[in-house]
C-alpha cells in the first residue's frame, strides 16, 4: 500500500514538473512585447499621399501595416493617427498640423514628406527650412525624445508609367536631391532613418508594385517598405519598455 502511494505521488509530481517546464517554455518564446500586453503604443505618421495610401485600401496603407504588423509580434498600437492628404507639400503639412488637436505624446512618430514641393518645383532650401520645423515637430510630439521618430525617404515616382510619361532621369535625379537633404537633417537630429527609395525604384521591373492609378505604390509595395521600418520600430518600443523598468 505504500509502495502504491508513493508511485501516485511521484506519478503527479513528474507531471506537475513537466507542466511547469512547459509553461516556461511559453514564456520564453513568446513574441517581444507580449509580456506587456496591457501597454498600448500611440502612433502618429505624417506625410502626404504616400502615408495616407492613395489608391490602396485603408488597410494597406504602410503606416497601417506597421500596425498590424507590430501587433502580430506582441505590440499593441493604438491610437493610429495620421496627418497626411494627397498633393502636401512641406508647408501644407506644417499648417494641417498646426489646426490638428493632437495628444501631447506619441511612442512613435514617423515623418515622409516632399514629393509635391519637388513635382511642383519649389525651392529646395525651403524644402530644408520646412523639414527641420516639422522634425522638429515630430520629435516634440514624441515626448522631445529623438529616439521615438522614424523619418522615411521619398520614393521615386519617376519609374511609374505617369512618371515614364514624362522626364525619369530629371525626377530620380531631383528626389535624390530632395532626399539628400532630409538626409542630412535627420542625420544632424540624430533621428532613425529609412531609405525604401531603392524599393520604390524595383517598380520599373515589377508592375505588381505599382497601384491602379500607374502612379502610387500598390499595397505590395507598402509591406516592402514595412519591412525595412519593422525592425526600427520594435527596437524603438523595446527601449521603452526598458526605460520604464
Amino acid at each position: 500500500m505504500m509502495k502504491k502511494n508513493i508511485f501516485i505521488f511521484l506519478l503527479i509530481f513528474s507531471s506537475v514538473f513537466v507542466y511547469s517546464c512547459n509553461q516556461d517554455d511559453k514564456i520564453n518564446t513568446m513574441p517581444t512585447g507580449t509580456n506587456n500586453e496591457v501597454k498600448q503604443y500611440s502612433y502618429l505618421a505624417l506625410g502626404d499621399s504616400y502615408t495616407i495610401g492613395q489608391s490602396v485600401g485603408v488597410e494597406e496603407r504602410w503606416p497601417a501595416q506597421l500596425a498590424e504588423s507590430l501587433f502580430r509580434t506582441g505590440y499593441k498600437v493604438a491610437p493610429l493617427k495620421i496627418i497626411a492628404q494627397t498633393g502636401w507639400t512641406t508647408g501644407e503639412l506644417k499648417e494641417a498640423i498646426q489646426s490638428e488637436d493632437l495628444l501631447e505624446s506619441y511612442n512613435l512618430v514617423t515623418l515622409l514628406i516632399g514629393v509635391n514641393n519637388q513635382y511642383r518645383g519649389l525651392d529646395t532650401l525651403q524644402y530644408r527650412n520646412e523639414f527641420k520645423e516639422l522634425l522638429d515637430m515630430a520629435i516634440t510630439f514624441a515626448g522631445n525624445d529623438i529616439k521615438n521618430v522614424v523619418v522615411v525617404s521619398i520614393p521615386d515616382y519617376g519609374v511609374t508609367p505617369f512618371g515614364l510619361a514624362r522626364d525619369p532621369v530629371k525626377i530620380a535625379k531631383e528626389i535624390d536631391e530632395f532626399n539628400q537633404i532630409n538626409l542630412e537633417e535627420t542625420m544632424k537630429a540624430k533621428v532613425t532613418y529609412v531609405d525604401i527609395t531603392p524599393i520604390s525604384r524595383e517598380a520599373e521591373n515589377n508592375p505588381e508594385l505599382i497601384a491602379s492609378d500607374g502612379l502610387h505604390p500598390s499595397g505590395k509595395m507598402y509591406e516592402e517598405w514595412v519591412k525595412l521600418i519593422l525592425p526600427e520600430v520594435k527596437m524603438i518600443f523595446d527601449n521603452q519598455i526598458m526605460e520604464a523598468r
